[in-house]
Formats: C-alpha cells, sequence, structure tokens
C-alpha cells in the first residue's frame, strides 16, 4: 500500500526515504567539512518549517556561498551521492504542529520526497525547541552534523525525540471499534491513539489505552505497521486488538463518540459512498492503511460479515 508503485492517492505520508543517514560523515569532523563543501552539496529550501515545492518536487539549492556549517544539518546523501542539508530556524517556529501546507504535500511532490520532508521537519523542530539543555538550563549546541546537542556547560549530549504513539483497532466478532474526538468534522471516525508511557510495552500501552477510552478489555494484541508523523515527532505504531466484549464505557473528556462498525460499512467509508456509516481518516495517515489491512483480512478470512 505505500510501495514505490502505490497509487499517489493512496500512500502513506512521510515513508519511503531514500536518504543514505551517513552516520560516518556525521560523526568525523572532516569528512563532514568535505560534505559540506562539496560542489554537489544541495539544501532543502523551506519557509520556517512549511515545504516549497516547485515543478512537482521539493525546491533544492546549491549552498550558498556565505553558508556556515554550523547553521546546518546534514539529512544524508541521496542516490546520486549528493550531501542534503537543511538550514536550523533562526526563532522557535510559530507551531509545530501540521498546517493545511504541510499536509497537503502528499499528492504534490514523489513519496520519497515527503519523507524527505518530514524528516527534516521533525529535525529542526526539535532543534528549535531544545536550546537549553533540560539537566542544568545552560544554551546547547548542534553536534553530529545536527543529529544531537551538546550542552556548553555540564557536556551532556541531548538527541532528537521521537516519541512512540500507539494507534490501534478493536475487534469483536467482524466489528471494528472506531472512535471520534471533539472537535473532529462531522462525521469523522478513526482508530483510538495514545502516547506510550514509561515502563510499558507497545501490547501493554494497546489495552490500556482501549480500556481507558472505550472501557473495552482486549488481547491479543499485533503490530501491523508503522508511521512517522513529524507533528512534531511522534512515530505511529498500528495494531490490532482482540476484545473480550463489546459493552463500551466511554470517556467522554477524551471521545465525543465510539461505536463498533461491521466490514461493509468499514469499505463503504473507505471508498467514500454516500449513506456510509462514517468519513474514514485520508490515505496519508496510518489510521487509514490500518483499517485497509484489517478490511483485506476479513475478506481474506472469509467473514460473514465482510
Amino acid at each position: 500500500m505505500h510501495g514505490r508503485n502505490a497509487p499517489d492517492s493512496q500512500l502513506l505520508a512521510y515513508v519511503g526515504g531514500r536518504l543514505d543517514r551517513v552516520d560516518h560523515i556525521r560523526t568525523n569532523p572532516d569528512l563532514l567539512a568535505q560534505a559540506f563543501a562539496s560542489p554537489l552539496a544541495l539544501r532543502l529550501v523551506l519557509e520556517g518549517l512549511e515545504p516549497v515545492v516547485e515543478d512537482g518536487h521539493l525546491r533544492m539549492e546549491p549552498l550558498p556561498g556565505d553558508a556556515w556549517l554550523e547553521h546546518h544539518v546534514l539529512l544524508g546523501q541521496d542516490e546520486g551521492q549528493r550531501p542534503i542539508f537543511a538550514e536550523l530556524l533562526a526563532d522557535s517556529p510559530d507551531s509545530a504542529f501540521a498546517t493545511a501546507r504541510s499536509r497537503g504535500l502528499v499528492g504534490e511532490v514523489p513519496g520519497h520526497e515527503v519523507a524527505l520532508y518530514g524528516a527534516a521537519r521533525s529535525l529542526l523542530s526539535w532543534h528549535a525547541r531544545h536550546r537549553f539543555c533540560s539537566v542544568c538550563g545552560q544554551r546547547t549546541a548542534p553536534a553530529k552534523a545536527g543529529w544531537s546537542r551538546q550542552c556548553q556547560s555540564c557536556r551532556t549530549e541531548h538527541f532528537p525525540r521521537v516519541d512512540p504513539v500507539v494507534i490501534m483497532l478493536a475487534e469483536h466478532r467482524g466489528r471494528v471499534l472506531l472512535g471520534r474526538q471533539h472537535g473532529w468534522p462531522a462525521g469523522r471516525y478513526s482508530a483510538l491513539a495514545g502516547f506510550v508511557e514509561p515502563g510499558e510495552t507497545l501490547e501493554e500501552a494497546v489495552a490500556r489505552e482501549i480500556g481507558e477510552e472505550a472501557g473495552v478489555t482486549v488481547h491479543s494484541v499485533r503490530y501491523v505497521m508503522s508511521q512517522p508523523w513529524p507533528f512534531p515527532s511522534s512515530l505511529m505504531i498500528a495494531c490490532v486488538a482482540r476484545a473480550d466484549d463489546d459493552a463500551l464505557k466511554i470517556d467522554e473528556a477524551e471521545l465525543d463518540h465510539a461505536f463498533w462498525c461491521d466490514a461493509e460499512g468499514v469499505r463503504a467509508a473507505m471508498a467514500e459512498e454516500e449513506g456510509a456509516p462514517f468519513i474514514a481518516p485520508p490515505p496519508m495517515a496510518v489510521a487509514w492503511h490500518l483499517l485497509r489491512h484489517w478490511l483485506d483480512g476479513q475478506v481474506a478470512g472469509g467473514n460473514p460479515s465482510a
């Protein structure tokens, strides 16, 4: 569903990056300086954290002659061995969260370029939000080609954040549990989701979140796929679990509503049919692909509800 030949309208966003992340260059000051001075080196052009598209591709430019290595991060090398850099933000971003422009990049440029943008956005946002040491409060400075920051006082090294989020479907007798958050567009439903907490496994996080939000007990959690979500730094971990029963006790602070939907209803929603029981999440989101995965399994298994 998200390989190179997948229809653009059904691509899972921010996956499929092709850059070599060249850790051996990041950690070698001489090789890093050579990469920055290379006539092949390019810089990803951004407006703040927003993408710039030109002729169906992310805009790139040669590094200006007055550019400083200390003001850039090395994203990696492309398939043509060209070093690709991005400039650190001078100020904190107005928002670390998704905008219509950043979401709209899907379908405007090739999928691997969407992944490149996602990595750059997440990394630059982290730098802008972590200018001070969490240990002693003093200033930090970029290190290792922008893939860490080091405190100038206590020398503590800090690394980019990746926040794991479980996003999951509970299934019970040919139906899946769907919920909607307050403030979502009318009719929009999706899989339940929540951050993994310290000291718990992914399986435990899945069970806890479904229990907390919908009052449903689940077991037999299985992993399906994952998606980087650079708004600002999440990794969406998609799973399916089996429910013991279908009784709901909704946490109204977390969910506006939840219901069990059969395979025919899921199919109708994903096909955007008139009269479908809900509006599905967009294909750029892992929730859409999770629903597709579950629906394909129902059909392959010969479930009568499909």
